[in-house]
């Protein structure tokens, strides 16, 4: 089995790289892509390396936050669909996203009611993860406002600044995906110290080990 890990920074996988390097999984090859940060870098790098290669899997790996304070920071979560959290107009204090612009079609392919969303495949089945909704920002939330507008407007569970360009990308090559994330922080006003970037770096990495010795 062929399988792509990406990643937005080497320091979220770099655990699993180590490992996987000292201890090689018999019948298994795992590829690693390290895209940099955000949904442009994401889809340029993804898409370039999609068709030069064919994996049987590609998962996404990476912390985000989390606008649900009853999933605990640490827990590694699958991301069945995503959807762009900024990409359309102010309107005074409303936001107008690029579907209720009309700038794009809610069910225009790879789109499924304005979402991004995972086909379903019997290798997801190996994924024994909380399924969540996820956001896609380039600014991150960090502040009330802006907290209280996306929390509101798409009722999803996780942020992340690159899980929709790797939606996106994966539909159209038609590639069997998903996105995995750990949660390092809440998405409330910017407070680092509240963080904790190590711990879901480690339960991320730990998955993945994990995981693809399984597979």
């Amino acid at each position: 089995m062929d399988v792509l890990i990406v990643t937005a920074t080497e320091a979220e996988t770099g655990l699993f790289r180590q490992h996987i390097q000292n201890n090689p999984v018999q019948g298994k090859k795992v590829d690693m892509l390290v895209t940099g940060v955000g949904m442009l870098a994401t889809g340029y790098a993804l898409t370039k390396h999609l068709q030069r290669h064919t994996y049987d899997l590609v998962i996404q790996a990476g912390v985000g936050g989390s606008f649900d304070r009853s999933i605990a920071l640490g827990s590694v979560l699958f991301v069945t669909s995503d959807l762009y959290g900024d990409l359309g107009a102010e309107d005074h204090d409303n936001y107008i996203d690029i579907f209720e612009l009309g700038l794009a079609e809610k069910n225009a392919h790879p789109h499924t009611e304005g979402r991004l969303v995972t086909p379903m495949h019997p290798i997801h089945d190996k994924i024994v993860l909380p399924y969540v909704n996820g956001l896609t920002i380039n600014t991150v939330s960090g502040n009330e406002r802006t907290i209280k507008l996306r929390a509101e407007k798409y009722g999803c569970a996780v942020e992340s600044m690159e899980g929709a360009a790797f939606h996106y990308v994966c539909l159209h090559e038609g590639v069997t995906f998903a996105q995995v994330r750990s949660i390092s922080n809440y998405v409330i006003p910017r407070d680092k110290s509240k963080w904790q970037m190590k711990d879901a770096i480690i339960n991320l990495n730990n998955w993945l080990i994990d995981f693809i010795e399984k597979l």
